[in-house]
Formats: C-alpha cells, sequence, structure tokens
C-alpha cells in the first residue's frame, strides 16, 4: 500500500478540507446544520473526522459553500474512497477509535513504551499476557481476539512499503517479568529480529539516564507523507486514547522524542543491552 492512501486519513483530508470551505464561506456549524437540516453536532462530528461523510452529504455541503465544478468532483470523490473499510474493520469489536486506520496509513512511526514492549512488536504470547492483565474481566475468547488483532497490526512492519519505525523503550521493559522467562527471552529475542530490518530502530533508555521527558507516559507520532496531512499524536491509555493534532502540541512530543532519543543507548549498545537480558532469561529456563 502507499504510505497516506487509506481510508482513514482520506476522511481526515476532507474533514479539513470541509471545516476550511466552512470557515471561508463564513458560515457557522449551526448555521450549516440549518441549512442542511440536519444537527449541529453531526457537522461537527464530520469535521473533526469522528464519522464519515457521505458523497452526498459531501456535495450538498460543498454547493452551500459555494464550491462547484472540478473542485468539488474532486472533493467527492475523495468522500467515496474514504468510506472503504481497510483490513481492521474486521476487528470492530477491538479497534474502536482511528488510530489504527491512521497507524496503516502513515510514513513513520516513533514510539515510546515506559512500561511495556511496543504492541508492533509484541509477541503471540507476550500479548496475551499483557492483555489478560489488563483486562481481568475479558473472557478467554475477547483475550484471544484482541492478541489476533494485535498479531494483524504487525504486518505493517513487513508491507512492501513499510514506514519508517522507531522505538525507544525504558529499560524497565527489559526486566519487568511478563508471564514468565521463556516468554520474555522469546520476546526479547522476537525484538532483535525485528531490529535487524532496514527500517526499524530500537534505543533503550537505561537506568542511569534519570529523569528524562518519557516519564509522562507511552506515547506515538504519526507521520504521512503529505503536506495536508499533518502529523498526529496519539497518547495511549488503558481504555481511550488521546490524539492531539495542534501543531504546538506536535512540536513539544516531537521535542520529547528527540530528547529520548538523545538519552538513549546508541541502537547497537541497546542491541547488545536486549541480547544480554534475554541470555539471562534464556538461561533461567535452561537451568
Amino acid at each position: 500500500m502507499t504510505r497516506g492512501q487509506g481510508p482513514t486519513v482520506r476522511r481526515r483530508r476532507l474533514a479539513g478540507e470541509l471545516r476550511r470551505l466552512r470557515e471561508a464561506a463564513d458560515l457557522t456549524i449551526d448555521e450549516v446544520g440549518e441549512k442542511l437540516e440536519c444537527s449541529a453536532s453531526k457537522v461537527s462530528r464530520i469535521e473533526t473526522g469522528h464519522v464519515g461523510v457521505t458523497p452526498r452529504d459531501t456535495r450538498d455541503m460543498l454547493e452551500l459553500y459555494g464550491i462547484t465544478g472540478d473542485e468539488q468532483e474532486a472533493l467527492v470523490q475523495l468522500a467515496r474512497e474514504a468510506r472503504t473499510r481497510g483490513w481492521w474493520h474486521a476487528y470492530n469489536e477491538v479497534f474502536t477509535g482511528t488510530f489504527v486506520g491512521l497507524e496503516a496509513d502513515a510514513s513513520s512511526l516513533h514510539a515510546y513504551q515506559a512500561l511495556l514492549v511496543p504492541g508492533l512488536l509484541q509477541t503471540e504470547r507476550y500479548a496475551h499476557a499483557v492483555i489478560r492483565a489488563m483486562r481481568p474481566d475479558a473472557d478467554e475468547p475477547e483475550v484471544r481476539r484482541r492478541v489476533a488483532a494485535r498479531m494483524a497490526r504487525q504486518e505493517l512492519l513487513v508491507d512492501p512499503t513499510p514506514p519508517e519505525y522507531w522505538a525507544v523503550i525504558d529499560e524497565a521493559v527489559l526486566h519487568r517479568v511478563v508471564s514468565g522467562p521463556d516468554v520474555m527471552a522469546e520476546q526479547l529475542y522476537r525484538i532483535l529480529a525485528v531490529a535487524k530490518m532496514p527500517h526499524v530502530t530500537i534505543q533503550v533508555v537505561p537506568f542511569g539516564s534519570g529523569a528524562h521527558p518519557g516519564m509522562e507516559g507511552p506515547f506515538l507520532i504519526m507521520g504521512f507523507p503529505e503536506q495536508a496531512d499533518p502529523d498526529v499524536v496519539y497518547v495511549d491509555s488503558t481504555s481511550n486514547g488521546l490524539y492531539l493534532e495542534m501543531p504546538p502540541d506536535v512540536r513539544r512530543y516531537t521535542l520529547m522524542f528527540d530528547h529520548l532519543r538523545a538519552a538513549a543507548l546508541k541502537p547497537d549498545d541497546t542491541l547488545e543491552m536486549i541480547d544480554e537480558a534475554a541470555g539471562r532469561f534464556a538461561g533461567q529456563v535452561t537451568g
């Protein structure tokens, strides 16, 4: 898949254009809702990309804004393309937000994790243990479904045109024993294998670095190839993640990530640390 051409990004791009054109027409959201005989909340959700918009609604809005001809047809076509279904719709009970669609379309992914191995690097057994621990009320079929969804996400890293993936993790991730030493050994060797891919960089922030910007919590910066699609920061949480798109917020997290990279071990030194930790866990299994 060509980066930046998926339905989620197209919906986001269309939402931004509709908002810009409404403002250029000097109309409020309430006025648009009144003229199109729909609720203002619907217009607002369309403009924020929280809901899709039909080609017919797109055409009605554009006519109201005085947009006709080729420009109108191009945006109506964008609305059609934004309504296609991505692979993640098969897991719609797991992926409730736009996160996976944005992740699947990003050209760069800069991730920080303080407590866990990032999802794109997790083994199946590690993911199962983590999801089971974080969702104690879930039954086994739900846990397995969530694990399967996480494994499907990882296909992104072996895509013919994969994103540039740069993950910074805290050293604590290497020592937190999830499930058992056999699972940890398998998990850390998995990270080493993925790190050999030319588009993947892994760094560890050692305990000796002291306080650092990542102590605020995990986050992911998603970059896109088109200038029309600004970067998005996803701040992770166990319930609903937070999406930050305003330039000052994106700049702040970009600066945080730069500081984390500077505080972390160099990639080669990182892999040595991970290899040593994997060897210790493997020794506990065989010993």
